[in-house]
């Protein structure tokens, strides 16, 4: 049985992507899943939409082996609720399989069920969770992690990935890319894909260096030096590096082989073309130190995301 939990304001997405990927999946296993939507109260469950979803309580899970936490801005009141966070801890000692979608990853970690294993949540959380969680070793630019029985995922729509991912351990990776084509899912996205562009990662994109920065993703084959961007905006390369990390949150070097990795990995996974050519292309000139680049950013190296983008 799956359990999703849900709680007043919880994203509505939060909760029915992993649904829908269960359920989907059922037409190919042959098996109907028995999903359960959990509440601490029975009843109608508004979500932060205005939209309710009809939950059951808690006693209701006696069968659950897979528990999803939903997020949304609700997350606060279940993350400060007690009985919410005994059933949690109840059912992971049960050896229920956890996982959060979101912000749900608070209530996990609420919990004490992240201390010291690898988790991950929406990125616009990352500092408060850093702050309030120091035992969890958090990863915020992971779609989803893994630790053992318990998984999280980032914002929204990487609930989807990370059931999918659940699929794929349940029954398969055959049956998890069938679920992803009937959902029309461009290709089933690795828990190391970052969670968003390079450009909106940085704190500033759109500041005094954004030119700069839109100007530096349309000129990848050159070296892209941090003299020759500090000539470029017209200042020297000692207050240029100081300036930039100071507005952007990452030294000049960092966010060009940001904005190489993002460019490669766009036509490794949309292309056929030679992996050397695209290290070439795109400034790494070496294709290992662009393997390298790709381990650091994804998780993998080029060819294992071309695979899965094909096989998506």
């Amino acid at each position: 049985m799956i359990g999703v939990l849900i709680f007043p304001d919880f994203q509505l997405l939060d909760a029915a992507g992993p649904i829908s990927v269960f359920e989907i999946a059922s037409r190919y296993t042959k098996k109907a899943p028995v999903i359960r939507v959990l509440a601490l109260n029975a009843g109608p469950v508004r979500s932060s939409s205005g939209v309710e979803m009809m939950a059951r309580d808690f006693k209701s899970a006696n069968a659950v082996t897979t528990l999803i936490i939903a997020g949304g801005e609700g997350v606060a009141g279940a993350a400060r609720c007690p009985a919410t966070l005994a059933f949690v801890q109840r059912l992971a000692r049960r050896g229920v399989r956890v996982a959060s979608v979101c912000s749900g990853a608070y209530v996990l970690a609420e919990a004490g069920l992240l201390d010291g294993k690898r988790a991950t949540t929406h990125w616009g959380r990352t500092r408060d969770f850093v702050a309030r969680y120091p035992k969890v070793k958090l990863e915020p630019d992971q779609i989803f992690t893994r630790d053992g029985d318990v998984w999280t995922s980032a914002g929204i729509t990487a609930g989807i990935d990370l059931a999918l991912a659940m699929v794929t351990q349940d029954h398969g990776e055959a049956v998890a890319q069938d679920t992803a084509r009937q959902l029309v899912l461009y290709h089933r996205r690795s828990g190391g894909q970052s969670q968003f562009s390079s450009l909106l990662e940085l704190k500033a994109p759109n500041g005094r260096f954004g030119p700069l920065l839109a100007w530096a993703r349309e000129n990848l084959d050159t070296p892209l030096t941090v003299e020759d961007l500090a000539e470029r905006a017209n200042m020297s390369a000692r207050h240029f590096a100081r300036a930039f990390a100071a507005e952007t949150g990452s030294t000049p070097s960092k966010a060009i082989e940001r904005l190489r990795v993002e460019v490669a990995r766009e036509r490794v996974q949309s292309s056929s073309e030679a992996i050397e050519l695209v290290a070439q292309s795109t400034g790494f000139r070496d294709p290992e130190r662009m393997r390298r680049a790709f381990i650091r950013a994804f998780g993998q190296p080029p060819q294992s995301l071309r695979r899965a983008a094909r096989a998506g």
